[in-house]
Formats: structure tokens, sequence, C-alpha cells
């Protein structure tokens, strides 16, 4: 689905039947208004997907702090509160150095930094550098960040919704995505 009224998106999801997906994604960057017109306000089965050619700017860097874990699962407690952990101090290291103060946000099994920029779509790799230069710099065994997430289209866990990857068992739960700290200014 494609939104211009943001109190639709709710409703959307409850219409569909998938408050209980795995997973619900948005794409952080703005996509052309022409899209709309492929499902306005509502959402259908995908059958096209928002490529990087359809996003307008970039309007966010997405710092994606993952626990190392098996593909499919759930963090534990003590892994989620490692990333989340990790993503205040790469934010406190980047504040060091002139950032602004980004959006903390959990991604319900890690953890996201949210930094609004103004780039054009072809940024001439420089998303993809500030990622590999993070990871270089606060990569480990037990964290990780996810450098994969630079495409101007990237999609992002939708905030308020659920992140279930595999069972929610006692020692890897389902939980919630949601913003965590917004910046007095954006």
């Amino acid at each position: 689905g494609y939104f211009d009224d943001w109190s639709k998106v709710p409703e959307a999801i409850n219409a569909a039947g998938i408050t209980h997906a795995p997973a619900i994604y948005f794409t952080l960057n703005p996509p052309k208004a022409d899209l709309l017109a492929r499902a306005m306000n509502r959402l259908k089965p995908a059958s096209e997907t928002t490529s990087d050619t359809d996003i307008t700017i970039r309007r966010w860097l997405l710092i994606d702090s993952d626990p190392a874990r098996a593909a499919g699962i759930s963090s534990t407690e003590t892994e989620h509160d490692a990333a989340l952990t990790r993503a205040k101090e790469i934010r406190a290291a980047l504040h060091d150095r002139g950032w602004p103060e980004p959006v903390l946000a959990d991604s319900g099994n890690g953890a996201h930094l949210l930094y609004r920029i103004n780039l054009p779509r072809d940024d001439n790799d420089l998303i993809k550098h500030v990622l590999e230069a993070l990871a270089f710099w606060h990569d480990d065994t037990i964290i990780t960040i996810d450098k994969s997430v630079f495409n101007p289209a990237r999609i992002t866990k939708l905030y308020g919704t659920y992140a279930r990857k595999g069972d929610s068992t006692p020692d890897r739960p389902h939980r919630q995505s949601r913003i965590l700290e917004l910046p007095a200014e954006i």
C-alpha cells in the first residue's frame, strides 16, 4: 500500500487481517507520488514493490544494530539489551563528532538510530560507506551493524508492530517495535 494519510495505516492493517504477521514493514524514504495509484491508503497483496528508482530523495539514514544469532529467531533479553546499548554508544560517538540527535527505536530484536538527512537518491554510495565505517568501528562477536540497509527503497519494521521471528519462547520472545526517544528537533 501507499499512504499519504498515515492515520489510515492501522485501519488498513486491521482490514487486511495481518495484525499477527511475522513483521510489517514500510519504506523509510518517500516514493514518487504517482505510486499512490497502486493502492492509495490501503493494502493489497504485494504484486509490485517500491524500487530504488521509485524513491525521490533520501530523508533517513538507518543504523540498524543487531545481535549476532541464528537466522529466523528472536533475540534474548540479553542480546536485545546489548543491541540497545550499542546503539546508544554509537549515538554518543557520533554526537561527539558533531552529529545531531537521532531518533532511537527498538526494532523488536535490536535497535535503530534514524538520522534525518537530505541526499539525492543516487548518493554515490555515501550511505553504504558510512555503514561500512560504523561496522568497522563498532562490530564485534555480539552486535553487528547491518551494512545492507543502504539502498534508497530500504524497508524497515513499522514501529508499533511486532517482530515475530520463529516461535515466541520464554528465552526468545516476540516484542513490539517502537520509537523510544525522539529528539526535540529533527
